[in-house]
C-alpha cells in the first residue's frame, strides 16, 4: 500500500482529549487513532504509522502525550516517527498548553482562546491568553520546533478549558483548531 495519509498531530492524550478528539474526528468526517491516547502514549511510532496507513480516509487525528517527561519522552518519540514517515503528510499540529513543571515550550503560528478568539499570543492550560507572542508551554511540545510542521495552533487543555471545551458543548475550541488547520493546509480544496 503506497497511499499516503494526511494527519493532524495533537499534543495531548488523556481521557478528556480522547473523547474530544474522537467527537471532532467524527464530526468532520475524519478518523481518530483512538489507540494513541494514554498518559504517556502507550504505542510506538511504528505501530501508529501502521494504524494511520490502514485507515480508510483522511484526515487522521493522532494524539501524543509525554506525561510530563522532560525533553523527548515517549509521546514525542512516537510523534517523530509518525511525522517523518514518507507516507504521512502532516497538515499541522495542535499544541496543547499544560501546567508542566519541565517548562517545555514551542512556537505557534496562532492560538485560540477558550472563547474561540484567535490571538497571536500563546494561551495557558485554561485557554486564557498568555503574555508571550507566538509561544506556548506544554509537556509534549518540545519536539514540534524540530519537525517540518506547516502550521501549529496553540490551545488550552483539550476537553476542559474551564468548561468551555467540554463534550456537552461539542468541544468547540478543539474543533475550531482542527478546522483552522484543514483550512490553512488547503485540505478541503484538494479533497
Amino acid at each position: 500500500m503506497n497511499e499516503s495519509r494526511k494527519v493532524i498531530l495533537i499534543t495531548d492524550g488523556d481521557e478528556h482529549a480522547k473523547q474530544a478528539v474522537e467527537m471532532v474526528a467524527s464530526e468532520i468526517g475524519g478518523r481518530c487513532i483512538s489507540h494513541s491516547w494514554g498518559n504517556p502514549t502507550p504505542v510506538s511510532g511504528e505501530e501508529l504509522v501502521d494504524m494511520i496507513l490502514s485507515t480508510p480516509s483522511d484526515p487522521v487525528l493522532v494524539m501524543f502525550d509525554d506525561c510530563g517527561y522532560r525533553y523527548e519522552g515517549p509521546g514525542e518519540q512516537a510523534m517523530r516517527v509518525v511525522a517523518t514517515h514518507p507516507q504521512i503528510v502532516v497538515l499541522g499540529a495542535i499544541a496543547v498548553a499544560s501546567a508542566t513543571h519541565s517548562c517545555e515550550w514551542t512556537k505557534v503560528d496562532i492560538s485560540i482562546t477558550r472563547y474561540g478568539e484567535l490571538t497571536e499570543y500563546g494561551v495557558d492550560k485554561d485557554g486564557v491568553s498568555d503574555m508571550e507572542i507566538g509561544r506556548i508551554n506544554g509537556d509534549t511540545v518540545y519536539i514540534l520546533d524540530q519537525l517540518d510542521i506547516p502550521f501549529i495552533v496553540g490551545i488550552g487543555d483539550i476537553g476542559k478549558m474551564a468548561g468551555q471545551d467540554t463534550l456537552k458543548r461539542g468541544c468547540p475550541v478543539t474543533k475550531q483548531a482542527v478546522n483552522l488547520i484543514l483550512e490553512r493546509s488547503g485540505y478541503r480544496e484538494s479533497s
